[in-house]
C-alpha cells in the first residue's frame, strides 16, 4: 500500500495560517509530520504561540512545532499586524498553549526531515520563505527531497495586497523568495490572485461559520480584523483566505481548474518589491514554477465548512 501523504508546514501563524492548519489537521487521510515557524505576519514568539494554540483547538497536540528565523534574510522584519491584529488572531479570546515548542531549530528540522525520508513529505509554505531559503543555502537540493512544494506566495496577475503588485509573503522577504524560485524541485505557486478571486468569505458565509460550533466560531472570530482590512483596503466583499486555499490545493489538486508552467522572477526594489513577474518572452528560461490561475470556489468552501463540522 502506498505511504500515507505526509505534510511539513512552514508558517508565520496568524489568522489565515491558523485556518490552513485546521484544514490539514482535519483531513483524515494526511499526517502532519512537523510545523516549522517563521516570523512574518507577527513576530516569531507570537507565531509559535498561535501555531500551538491552533493545533490544540484542532485536536492535535502531537505535532512537533519548531522555531525558526525571527526575521528576513537581509531586511528588517515588517509584520502584518495591521491586517491580523496585534496578536495575529484578531485579539479573539483563546486559551493559552498547552506546551512548549521543540528545542531543535526549524531549519535543522527541515533538513533532517528531508534527508531522513527523501520523497516522502509534501512541503507547504504559508509565510515568508526565510526558513526554506536558509535550508537551500545549506543544501541546494533540499526541495528535490520533497514530493512537491506548495507555496502561498505572490500575486502573478499583478494585483498586490501590500503595494501595487506585491503579495505579503514575498514582499516580507523577497530575497528568500528569489532563492526558492530558483531552486531545483517541483513547486506550485498559489498566489493572492487565487485567494482574492475564489475564497472571499462573505457576510452570510461568515455567519454560517459562527453558527457551526467551536471550530467555526474559532475561524470566524480570528478573522474579524482581517475582514475590516479586506473591506477597507483590498476592496473585497469580505475576508479572503490565502493560506487555507494553498493548503486545500496541497490536500486535493483536483481543486485546480487552470494552471500554467512559468518562469517567474521576484521584484526586489520599490516599486516592484514583492511582485512575482511572469516572463513569457521567446527566449525566457525554462519554467521554474507551476502557477495557479483558477480553482473551484464551491469545493474549496465545502472543504472549509466540512472541517469546521468535525
Amino acid at each position: 500500500m502506498a505511504d500515507r501523504p505526509s505534510f511539513v508546514i512552514d508558517t508565520d501563524t496568524a489568522s489565515d495560517d491558523a485556518v490552513a492548519l485546521l484544514l490539514a489537521v482535519k483531513e483524515p487521510s494526511v499526517d502532519i509530520e512537523a510545523v516549522t515557524i517563521v516570523a512574518g505576519n507577527v513576530p516569531l514568539d507570537m507565531a509559535v504561540r498561535n501555531a500551538i494554540v491552533t493545533l490544540d483547538i484542532a485536536g492535535n497536540t502531537d505535532v512537533p512545532v519548531y522555531v525558526g528565523n525571527a526575521g528576513p534574510k537581509s531586511r528588517t522584519l515588517e509584520t502584518a499586524q495591521n491586517v491580523h491584529g496585534a496578536d495575529g488572531m484578531s485579539e479573539a479570546e483563546l486559551p493559552g498553549p498547552s506546551r512548549q515548542p521543540e528545542a531543535e531549530f526549524a531549519v535543522d528540522a527541515l533538513l533532517r526531515l528531508a534527508n531522513e525520508n527523501p520523497g516522502k513529505h509534501t512541503l507547504v509554505t504559508l509565510g515568508p520563505m526565510t526558513n526554506i531559503a536558509e535550508a537551500l543555502d545549506r543544501d541546494d537540493q533540499f526541495l528535490t527531497k520533497f514530493r512537491h512544494t506548495f507555496m502561498m506566495a505572490g500575486s502573478p496577475d499583478g494585483v498586490g495586497n501590500v503595494n501595487t503588485a506585491g503579495e505579503f509573503n514575498v514582499w516580507a522577504d523577497p530575497e528568500a523568495a528569489t532563492v526558492v524560485l530558483a531552486a531545483d524541485g517541483a513547486k506550485t505557486m498559489v498566489g493572492w490572485n487565487i485567494s482574492r478571486l475564489f475564497t472571499v468569505i462573505r457576510p452570510d458565509e461568515h455567519e454560517r461559520l459562527l453558527s457551526m460550533g467551536a471550530l467555526g466560531e474559532f475561524v470566524g472570530n480570528i478573522n474579524v480584523a482581517v475582514d475590516i482590512f479586506c473591506r477597507e483596503v483590498s476592496g473585497l466583499e469580505g475576508y479572503d483566505l490565502p493560506d487555507p486555499v494553498a493548503m486545500a490545493v496541497a490536500l486535493d489538486e483536483t481543486l485546480i481548474t487552470e494552471d500554467t508552467d512559468e518562469w517567474m522572477v521576484v521584484g526586489l526594489d520599490e516599486p516592484t518589491r514583492g511582485a512575482v513577474l511572469v516572463d513569457r518572452r521567446a527566449g525566457a528560461p525554462a519554467p521554474n514554477c507551476r502557477v495557479l490561475w483558477a480553482v473551484d470556489e464551491k469545493r474549496f468552501k465545502e472543504r472549509l465548512f466540512a472541517a469546521c463540522q468535525i
